[in-house]
């Protein structure tokens, strides 16, 4: 399970790739990581609410919502209010901000262990993980789309184990809880360049 250190990795790759110079800067780069940890903060609401985390703040529903009400802010109103409240900039800081909430926030645990897709409209989870490929004797071969799978995963059956609330139901108080930092080489790696890519960003600014 990717841990909130490597959301805000991916999150400041997409600041350092998307924004451009003229917008480039602390604040921005804050609040697209801002943005991105949104999602993660469900965690605190599962001790309360059975299933909560990765479903109150990771569906498409929200992101769905940010896109009608930036397309609205900053492409069908005569007056932006974005722009009239943190200048010509915002618009563009807001949309950057949004990719991060959906690919580094929603995207990546949907990748990776699974989210409630379109909680509370339909309570199941999904996850988009599997193989493609070429064989010379199969054709081409994929197991990303599973059209029947064996048992559907929902609220009431699936449980992410987190430092907030690492198991279902009321915990023991000896219970360890365990904020995971880094679980694999690959996120290392992610944090790692990530670092680096916005120093060298930065860097170029001074």
């Amino acid at each position: 399970m990717p841990s909130t250190l490597v959301h805000l990795a991916l999150g400041g790759l997409l600041a350092a790739a998307l924004l451009r110079e003229s917008a480039f800067g602390r604040r921005a780069v804050g609040v697209v990581l801002l943005a991105t940890v949104l999602p993660d903060l469900d965690s605190f609401v599962s001790p309360f609410l059975a299933g909560a985390h990765r479903s109150l703040g990771h569906n498409v529903l929200i992101p769905l919502a940010v896109v009608a009400v930036l397309a609205y802010d900053t492409r069908v109103r005569e007056r932006s209010w974005l722009r009239e409240r943190w200048g010509g900039l915002a618009p563009h800081v807001a949309w950057v901000a949004l990719a991060g909430l959906a690919v580094a926030g929603v995207g990546l645990d949907y990748v990776a262990n699974g989210v409630n897709l379109f909680w509370p409209v339909h309570d199941q989870f999904y996850t988009l993980n599997g193989r493609a490929g070429l064989s010379n004797q199969r054709g081409f071969f994929q197991t990303f789309v599973d059209l029947a799978p064996e048992t559907a995963r929902t609220t009431e059956n699936r449980h992410y184990s987190t430092g907030v609330d690492p198991s279902p139901g009321d915990e023991p108080e000896d219970v360890e809880r365990v904020f995971p930092l880094v679980w694999a080489g690959w996120q290392l790696l992610l944090v790692a360049t990530s670092v680096v890519v916005l120093a060298v960003r930065f860097g170029r600014r001074e």
